[in-house]
């Protein structure tokens, strides 16, 4: 399936132009081939390609509404990595394993402070269309420790730390939630003073085992974790 972005209204379905370009600079697909566009909401429209010039529609033949999304929702909030390319490798993955939301946080520690949230939106973009995926996940704005938790609902929140001297609940006894959410800390973990702000919040602490995972790792394999329970 060659599957692109775009927008589906009311039976009309023009594709992205970024998406256009592609199509015919870089794919130099031809008229008439199968093609499908979904706008990330869990619609999907299929049909064949017209290209005129360096515009590039689609003839529809069939269109998809309200496709099911993937279940139970995983939101994962995290602290960016000083090396970029670590915290897109979470996000490429963690999209491809069905991830719902994702937020950066800006904690204490936080070394890396400027994000280009945009490029991390066209990558998931770009994985979601990989792992033909038609509900693309939400990437928050950054926002500060603080004030996310400001907005959490505790039931649902877990914290995945490394204070082996503060009580954490094994992952597999977590209970089955249809929506919950993760904060992953940044290089050299969360503060004591967060720490203690997390607990004070009702933030349920999570061991993720005994090895000692990097920011990125930990992020992915919550997000397994998290698809092997959707299988």
């Amino acid at each position: 399936m060659k599957l692109f972005f775009g927008e589906i209204n009311n039976g009309e379905v023009i594709i992205n132009d970024e998406e256009q370009q592609h199509i015919v600079k870089v794919l130099r697909m031809k008229n008439g081939e199968e093609i499908h566009v979904t706008d990330g909401k869990g619609n999907l429209a299929s049909g064949t390609l017209l290209i005129g010039g360096k515009k590039a529609e689609i003839e529809v033949s069939e269109i998809k509404t309200a496709l099911p999304d993937f279940d139970p929702k995983l939101h994962i909030a995290i602290a960016p990595t000083k090396n970029i390319d670590r915290i897109e490798f979470f996000v490429e993955k963690a999209v491809e394993m069905g991830i719902s939301e994702i937020t950066i946080l800006q904690t204490e520690k936080t070394e890396r402070k400027n994000i280009n949230i945009e490029k991390i939106r066209k990558q998931a973009v770009a994985a979601s269309k990989q792992s033909l995926r038609f509900h693309f996940p939400v990437i928050h704005d950054t926002i500060k420790l603080t004030d996310f938790l400001k907005n959490i609902d505790p039931e649902h929140t877990f914290v995945a730390h490394c204070h082996e001297n503060l009580e954490r609940t094994e992952l597999k006894d977590i209970p089955s939630l249809e929506q919950i959410t993760f904060l992953i800390g940044p290089e050299g973990d969360f503060s004591g003073k967060e720490i203690q702000f997390l607990s004070d919040s009702n933030v349920k602490a999570v061991s993720l085992g005994n090895q000692r995972l990097r920011t990125e790792t930990a992020g992915v394999f919550v997000a397994a974790w998290n698809y092997f329970k959707m299988m």
